[in-house]
């Protein structure tokens, strides 16, 4: 048995090795080739981009042999040519899909479309989700909803494998590690039907990669990026069918984790920026990483790593179901990890606004304070009082003071705008911190204007840290605290001027009284 697989898998690397060498050198001489246009693309020179082709004639010619020798030869075992001929007829419709993609370009509905009829084939021939013991022991899925998970997971896959291919040997490389831990369980499941053609389609892939790996000579286009992942789902589903319980679920997911993570990212970046799920972007993990500082080798090694760990994980689910609940809460706390590593914005911002929801009492209570505020200043009519009430409010807020900066002063003293300081620039400073308060990290500069009045001038709300969040609506900083102090600000003016038209009267009086003497 073993030297049959030793043979199966040298005979997909030598047919790989040299179809790849092949393919190249047509794809150079017809021009059929990659072109570095496109702002996503790594790569700085024109490369093949057919070497599915290669992989693809190495799998059919090395399972074609195998079919047509004679017991003798010592491949008499009890495969299940009916499950080798389903299995690679629906993924010859998949593989040229891409090769048609790599030529001409195919739309992203159509491709959805066919591969959706593709994975139909699969479910009508047996090969299906029908069973999720995830959700309780034994329990059975209807037929409908049998066929949206298994078109699902077919459609998840396929694509997920589309969608890591962009950096040299990185969707080939992490294929591989997840054909490692499919072959085990199928040898342990005693399935020699799942377990040649993985082999097969391992030599093939192992023959490229040596022409795929950076610097690449060829790539290796949807061709081959569609149909790996493809048949990778339908042996999956077609290995699953002796496995029972969870594992038959938990295995597969977890072997293919990080194809899986970078597609779940996509969908979820792409659904928060509100652009098109199909539309193509430059954030996956391997430009993350590239942008991290990473080079193009060591990003790829390390997402090797990364999927060798996945299929690990996975292989420790053979032992029994107790360990599903720890091998996904370890899968849960590296992915976790990996995406607060990669500083993805959309991922920061829905932190953001959890953050928020947790603090939404608060933020409820600052803004009644805000409000009361408003009312507050409302009859205020002196800065002692306007600068008592702004404290009150602010300083709870995280605000470390306020600078007025006045148009005019009317004519009135200092004496008018204590306890502000006048700082002898213009601005007249209340702040409650130490000397750094008035070194602000931000500020939120208002225009004092009451209704229908004339411009007073500004007020600056600052702080001296950024650390904490805001808890408040600014809205409400900006439209009723605002107006209500731009009102307190005019009164108190007024009265300065109010009272200094009162002192010139009585010293004009005094005047008038020592010249008659």
């Amino acid at each position: 048995m073993w030297a049959r697989y030793l043979l199966v898998f040298a005979g997909g690397l030598f047919c790989a090795s040299a179809l790849t060498r092949w393919v190249r050198d047509f794809a150079l001489r017809h021009g059929w080739i990659d072109s570095p246009g496109n702002g996503r693309h790594i790569h700085s020179r024109a490369v093949p981009r057919m070497g599915g082709v290669a992989i693809f004639l190495s799998v059919v010619c090395v399972l074609g042999i195998v079919s047509f020798l004679p017991g003798a030869a010592g491949f008499s075992a009890p495969y299940s040519w009916r499950t080798i001929c389903i299995l690679l007829g629906s993924a010859t419709a998949v593989f040229l899909l891409g090769l048609y993609d790599d030529l001409r370009s195919v739309s992203a509905n159509w491709k959805i479309a066919i591969q959706s009829l593709a994975a139909v084939v699969l479910y009508l021939a047996g090969f299906k989700i029908n069973q999720m013991d995830l959700l309780g022991a034994g329990h059975v899925l209807s037929s409908g909803l049998s066929l949206l998970l298994t078109v699902l997971w077919v459609l998840l896959i396929t694509n997920a494998f589309n969608l890591i291919d962009g950096l040299d040997g990185l969707a080939a490389g992490s294929a591989l590690f997840s054909m490692a831990v499919m072959f085990v369980v199928a040898l342990l499941r005693n399935d020699p039907t799942v377990s040649i053609m993985i082999l097969v389609l391992a030599g093939a892939t192992c023959g490229f990669l040596r022409f795929n790996f950076h610097p690449a000579t060829i790539f290796l286009g949807d061709s081959g990026s569609l149909f790996i992942g493809y048949l990778l789902s339908a042996l999956a589903l077609a290995g699953s069918a002796k496995a029972t319980t969870a594992i038959a679920v938990a295995i597969p997911v977890v072997a293919f984790g990080l194809p899986i993570v970078d597609v779940a990212l996509a969908v979820v970046r792409r659904l928060i920026r509100g652009s098109h799920l199909f539309s193509g972007d430059n954030d996956h993990i391997h430009h993350r990483l590239l942008k991290k500082g990473f080079s193009h080798r060591e990003a790829v090694i390390l997402l090797y790593a990364i999927s060798a760990g996945f299929g690990l994980l996975s292989l420790s689910l053979l032992h029994g179901q107790n360990r599903i609940a720890l091998v996904l809460s370890v899968v849960g706390i590296g992915v976790w990890s990996g995406v607060r590593y990669l500083r993805y914005a959309e991922i920061s911002e829905v932190q953001g606004i959890c953050a928020l929801l947790l603090r939404r009492r608060q933020i409820l209570a600052n803004n009644l304070a805000v409000r009361q505020a408003a009312e507050a200043l409302e009859s205020g009519s002196d800065f002692d009082g306007i600068c008592k009430v702004v404290r009150t409010t602010l300083e709870p807020l995280g605000f470390a003071g306020v600078c007025f900066q006045l148009d005019a002063k009317n004519g009135a003293s200092n004496g008018l705008f204590a306890p502000l300081r006048d700082d002898g620039n213009g601005g007249l400073w209340c702040y409650w911190g130490d000397e750094l308060a008035r070194r602000p990290e931000w500020e939120l500069r208002l225009e004092l204007a009451p209704l229908e009045e004339q411009s007073l001038g500004k007020v600056s709300l600052f702080r001296s840290s950024c650390a904490e969040p805001i808890c408040v609506d600014s809205h409400l900083l900006c439209s009723a605290f605002r107006v209500a102090l731009s009102g307190a600000v005019d009164r108190a003016l007024a009265n300065g001027s109010a009272h200094a038209g009162e002192n010139e009267l009585v010293e004009v009086a005094r005047a008038h009284r020592a010249g008659s003497i």
